[in-house]
Order: C-alpha cells, then structure tokens, then sequence
C-alpha cells in the first residue's frame, strides 16, 4: 500500500561550504519517505526569484512532489558551517517565503488524505505559518500519523509553540541537546536521558518518543516498551540530513506495520548511511529500502 505522507514547514537552500544544498527539516523527511515508495508531499512556499525556480527543478529532479506556492518574499536560505566531526551550526535568514505559507483549499483537500504529516517548530516562528501548519494538522484524518520533529533552531522557539505542537502529535522526534533545552522548561532537570524520555512520552500520552543522541546511539520509547540502538562507526563526511532521514525511516516503517525494534533497526542503518555521504538528500541503496 502506498501511503500519502506530508513534510510541512520550511524549504531552503543550506549555504555548505562545499556549496548550496536544497534542504529544509521537512523537505528532506518529505525525500526520505518517498525513498520507500510513499507519495511524499513536500510543502513549503518559494519566492518569485531564481533561488525558487532552481528549487522547483530539484525537486523535479528527485521525482518529490510538493505543494509550494510563489509569494512576495524571497525563497529561505542558511548558511551553515560544520566543526571538525562535520557537525552543523546554521544562520538561518528571517521573513523569507516559508514565513508566508498560505492555507487553501488545495492544502485543505492534501491534508484530509494525509496518511501521516511531519513538522517542526522553526516554521512557527511567523504567525502565518503557524496558522496553517495548525490548520493542515487538525484536518488531518484521526488515523493519520502525527509527527512533531521539533528542531530547535537559534532563537526561534517557545514553550507555547512546543506545548501546542505536543499536544497535537503522536511522534516527538527530539535530540539530546533538544531534550535538555525541553526538561528545564518543563521541570525535569536532573533526570536521565531514559526519564525525560518517559515523562514526555506520559505527559503527552505519546505514541513514541524518538531521542536521538548523536554518535553514542538513539532510543525509542513507548508505553508498552523502550528500544536503544547504537550508533554504528562510520565515516561521517556531513551529518546535514542524518535526523530527517531517521525520522522519514521510522515513519515509513511504522505504517508499513514494521515493529518498533524493526523500525528502530532500519532508521539507524539508514541515518548512518546519510553521514557518509555529502549533502540532506542522497538517494538511500536498493537494499536499504525494502523492507
């Protein structure tokens, strides 16, 4: 069965050292999924400049389909610079064209066939994305798979945005460093990474709680059970895209009726593929996608 699955949020080039990359959290869950033969949505807003045509034509490239209409404001870049391990750190540019993501009819009818959807807290940063990232979500089918990957990104979060994003999903897809930033607002200093993990995955009656913790390795949580897989050593050239391709892993395996472990199993394998490889979206090897 082919699954309609919704990356919703921002779509931007990330300014590498290496040179310019199309990427964005949801755009690269939005390739990911699709790697595993789902109908993936990608939908964002592009400016009316030459950055959005060259972002339509990757996107056409990649066979992804997307939904992002042209508006007055120019297409999301950021620069980013990687430290010694490869790891990122981003500058992301303000009131660009996924600040401005309009609701419509034709979003409204994508998001009532949406067999799962997949956003983050860096497009609720404008009061216009917001909106219709909460529009799109709660005109979703009650079946459809909810996934928060929460993202922090420099200053552009709250609680109020997380606490509402919490509230609507069924998947909280954090990192260690996330879930630190999130204990201290919600209280729970002093625990370990296994008690934060339970106590959101309680407090918000969470399907799974996804934390991921670089190269030491990842947990999964439920209510019925909790899987932790190490990291397997590779060689990293870039980690841009690791998490997203976790995550777009995870969601794909879950609604093919994989079990957690499986699941958790096949993310890993594919998120260490990614770091070895340069750029948010490499294509996924044949015997990583079958499942």
């Amino acid at each position: 069965m082919q699954h309609l699955i919704i990356g919703l949020g921002e779509t931007l080039w990330d300014l590498l050292p290496t040179g310019k990359k199309l990427g964005g959290a949801p755009t690269n869950f939005t390739f990911f999924a699709s790697q595993f033969g789902n109908e993936a949505y990608a939908v964002s807003a592009l400016g009316r400049d030459a950055l959005g045509d060259e972002t339509i034509e990757v996107l056409q490239q990649h066979e992804l389909h997307y939904w992002m209409p042209r508006v007055d404001h120019p297409t999301g870049t950021v620069e980013v610079t990687l430290d010694d391990n490869g790891i990122p750190s981003y500058d992301i540019k303000q009131d660009v064209a996924w600040d401005h993501i309009p609701f419509t009819p034709e979003l409204e009818e994508l998001a009532q066939r949406s067999n799962a959807v997949c956003w983050g807290s860096l497009a609720q940063r404008s009061s216009t994305s917001r909106r219709t990232i909460r529009q799109f979500i709660e005109r979703t089918p009650k079946n459809c798979l909810r996934i928060f990957d929460i993202n922090l990104r420099q200053h552009f979060y709250s609680r109020e945005i997380i606490e509402d994003s919490l509230q609507l999903c069924h998947i909280l897809k954090i990192n260690d460093e996330e879930i630190q930033i999130v204990a201290q607002m919600f209280g729970y200093e002093g625990l370990s990474m296994e008690e934060m993990g339970q106590a959101l995955l309680n407090r918000y009656s969470l399907s799974y709680l996804v934390l991921t913790c670089g190269a030491i390795g990842s947990y999964i949580f439920s209510s019925a059970e909790t899987s932790f897989l190490e990291t397997p050593r590779v060689k990293v050239v870039d980690t841009v895209g690791a998490g997203d391709s976790f995550t777009g892993t995870f969601c794909s395996a879950i609604l093919k009726g994989l079990t957690l472990r499986e699941a958790h199993q096949r993310a890993v394998e594919v998120s260490a593929y990614v770091c070895t490889q340069a750029g948010a979206m490499p294509p996924i090897p044949d015997h990583l996608r079958s499942f």
